[in-house]
Formats: C-alpha cells, sequence, structure tokens
C-alpha cells in the first residue's frame, strides 16, 4: 500500500498553529508572534488555534486539543499544522482523534520532541506522511546547509526528491533566551561534529528503506500498540524495510536502555536496515553512557547504527518525512541521505 503524500505547500496557503502538547506561557508569547510573523513573510496565511495556553503542562484538557488538531487537519483549507513546539502529554489526544478521517485528506504535521508521538502514530496507523523538523518556535532560525529546513520540504510535490547531509557543527549551548530577544534567527553552531558508526568502522554503508521514528521518551510508549506497530507498519507500506530514526531528548542513559529494549521487544527493529540515533545534551548515568544505552538494546542488530545524527533535541535539525523511501549513504567523505516522497 502507497504511503500517501500532502499536496505542495504554495504561496498564500493556509497553515495552522496549535498546541497539541505545551502551551505557551506570556513571556514567551512575543517569541510565538514573532514566529506567526515569519510564516507570513513567508507568504503564508495563518490560523492561530485557541488551544496555546501556558498556564500547565498541557494547552487545554485533552478532548479539546484532539479536536482543534484534528478540525485543523481536516480542513481543506489548511495545508500545514505547526505545534510551537513539543511538551510532555500528547499521548492524551489519541483515544480522541478520528485517524482515518485525518488520512483522508493528506495535510502536513509538523513538528519535534512530543509531537513526534503523533507524528508515529499517524503514519504507522494510517500511512500519510508527517514530518519530523523544526517546530514553529524553532522556525525562523537559519538551516545550514546541507539541511533543509521543513519549510523547504512541504513545498516538494509529491513524488519529488530531497537530499540533505550532516552537518558540519552543531550547538553545544542551552537554548537561546526568547525572553530577552524573540527574534532569534541564528542559532550558535560552535561545536564540529558529523555523523558516526556505533562499532566505529568507517567502511561504506549503502541501505535503503522506509523513515519512521521520533523522540524515544515519548514514542516508546506507543510500542507494543495500535499507534505503534511497525512490524505491520512494514508488512503495509514498506516491503523495503525501514530506516528507524529515533533520539533522547532528556532522560538519563539507563532510561533510555529501557525504553529502546521496550521498542526492541515489541518488534521495532525486525524490519530495520538501519538505526539513525540523534545527538543528544541528555544525561549519563555512572558507568553507563547513552552510547552504553544504543549498545545494550540494538548494538547487536546486524545493520548499521548510526550516531551523532541530526535529527533530535540539539539544534541543528534535518527535515525527516515519515514513510519517505530513503537512501542512506556513509562513506569516508560523505553522510547523505535521500528522501524520495513516493
Amino acid at each position: 500500500m502507497p504511503i500517501r503524500y500532502p499536496l505542495a505547500l504554495l504561496p498564500g496557503d493556509r497553515v495552522g498553529v496549535t498546541a497539541p502538547s505545551s502551551g505557551v506561557p506570556v513571556d514567551l508569547r512575543p517569541r510565538l508572534e514573532f514566529c506567526v510573523e515569519h510564516l507570513r513573510r513567508r507568504g503564508y496565511q495563518v490560523v492561530v488555534g485557541s488551544c496555546l495556553d501556558g498556564d500547565g503542562i498541557v494547552s487545554a484538557p485533552a478532548r479539546e486539543r484532539a479536536a482543534e488538531l484534528g478540525a485543523m487537519l481536516t480542513d481543506p483549507g489548511i495545508r500545514a499544522v505547526i505545534p510551537p513546539w513539543g511538551g510532555e502529554l500528547s499521548v492524551e489526544l489519541l483515544p480522541h482523534l478520528d485517524l482515518r478521517a485525518i488520512a483522508s485528506t493528506p495535510t502536513w504535521l509538523v513538528g519535534f520532541s512530543d509531537i513526534s508521538t503523533l507524528l508515529l502514530a499517524i503514519t504507522s496507523a494510517t500511512g500519510m506522511a508527517t514530518l519530523h523538523g523544526q517546530n514553529l518556535m524553532d522556525t525562523p532560525y537559519r538551516v545550514p546547509s546541507p539541511l533543509l529546513s521543513w519549510l523547504d520540504v512541504v513545498v516538494q510535490p509529491p513524488g519529488a526528491t530531497v537530499t540533505q547531509g550532516a552537518a558540519t557543527h552543531y550547538r553545544s549551548g542551552t537554548f537561546d533566551r526568547w525572553q530577552d530577544d524573540p527574534t532569534f534567527t541564528d542559532y550558535t553552531l560552535d561545536t564540529p561534529g558529523t555523523w558516526k558508526l556505533l562499532d566505529g568502522d568507517v567502511g561504506d554503508v549503502q541501505v535503503c528503506g522506509r523513515l519512521i521514528g521520533g523522540c524515544i521518551e515519548t514514542v516508546s510508549v506507543l510500542a507494543g500498540t495500535a499507534y505503534g506497530d511497525l512490524r505491520a507498519f512494514a508488512s503495509a507500506h514498506a516491503p523495503e524495510g525501514l530506516i528507524v530514526y529515533l533520539e533522547a531528548g532528556e532522560d538519563h542513559a539507563l532510561n533510555i536502555a529501557r525504553d529502546l529494549w521496550r521498542m526492541r521487544l515489541a518488534s521495532w527493529f525486525e524490519n530495520a536496515n538501519a538505526v539513525l540515533v540523534g545527538r543528544t545534551r541528555a544525561a549519563d548515568d555512572p558507568h553507563f553512557t547513552q552510547r552504553d544505552a544504543v549498545a545494550s538494546a540494538i548494538g547487536d542488530l546486524d545493520i548499521p547504527i548510526v550516531l551523532e545524527v541530526d535529527c533530535g533535541h540539539v539544534p541543528p535539525h534535518l527535515a525527516l518525512v515519515n514513510g519517505a523511501l530513503t537512501e542512506l549513504t556513509i562513506t569516508a567523505d560523505t553522510r547523505r541521505i535521500t528522501q524520495h516522497l513516493r
């Protein structure tokens, strides 16, 4: 069964903004307004929802968040939906979302962190492509070549090919203080780095598969459920196999190891041709590192395990399309990921 891709975003199209997880506190509303205006300057109309309250853990009760997200994703006049950022409890929406209705009119849903819980659930359960990339609050930042912004991808029509590569530098410090200056548009990318193989071998890697993944702490809750059955997804949509990407947001290494084992025991890697692991600032434990967590759970799989990939909470961010037929190339001189939207 083929993956279904949303239509390309065109000038004048409408983009929805809602917070399926955490809202935006008052002191960060100027940043939100700056980001909305950024989209308008790019030529899009912006529809700002009512589920944005930032006083608590979530922006509104689960049913209200689900209703607003579902309404935007099924509105034929809205071509993309971008939350301000992630949070903790987007999983609360899943029992209240009509995934069949959402998939019947494919619309780009974009984001990372806790938003990846929804992205993975929608793509794995329905075969509708979603986009793991910058959240709205990060969207004004310039993305360094050879990476692409989500805005560079959603303008591509179904059937297009999108090629990116490894960033040469990443940000080692903490988040910019948008409270002091809501108009930041440049990351401080101060530390050199590149993708590395877990086994340290610099031999060539050339693999293909359908891309799927997300934030380990949030998507691991889907393992073993109808919302995260990667064995069924591969059977229905990925005879080529999978390229699974994962990243640790903040949990300590032992927690990440247990999450990865939960995924493995739920057959997440059974059809994987490679696993990409995002760069992280999440903490190590005494005598047990984040690298050890990966090695413990999936290090003995006979597939390439690629570390330090630009797909997590450490900027910059690749734009990764869940469901895209993807080619991964790693040689001594090349780090490349090519996604075919077909």
